[in-house]
């Protein structure tokens, strides 16, 4: 058995594209994943999971038909399932999402941001 620290800033010097969900981690049937954002996502529900964001570095929000949320780093916040929500921020920010594994990061909606799934740094 390997034992070693998986370190976030080196896992995210590896990549620069945005919108990219990166897997660093599973425990049980849950993937831990590094993703950066920058400008606006799709407006997208994930039907059969809640999904967390956690904020590592910068500022984003999550808009909801009714309202919307702000992060910063530091912060997190968990969407339940079958909420409708689209996640976006200004400058580029550095996220932790924890999510099944299989999730498409766009949910059911095909568009052009949506990722390959499941792809390991």
């Amino acid at each position: 058995m390997h034992y070693n620290a998986i370190n976030l800033s080196e896992k995210l010097s590896k990549f620069s594209e945005h919108w990219s969900p990166k897997v660093i981690g599973e425990m049980n049937d849950y993937q831990f994943k590094l993703v950066k954002i920058l400008g606006d996502f799709v407006w997208h529900d994930h039907k059969d999971t809640d999904e967390a964001f956690i904020v590592l570095d910068g500022e984003m929000s999550i808009a909801f038909r009714d309202g919307e949320v702000k992060l910063s780093k530091g912060e997190m916040y968990v969407i339940p399932k079958g909420v409708e929500h689209k996640p976006y921020a200004e400058k580029e920010c550095h996220i932790m999402l924890v999510e099944p594994k299989g999730v498409v990061n766009t949910g059911e909606t095909n568009y052009k941001l949506t990722a390959e799934n499941n792809i390991w740094i």
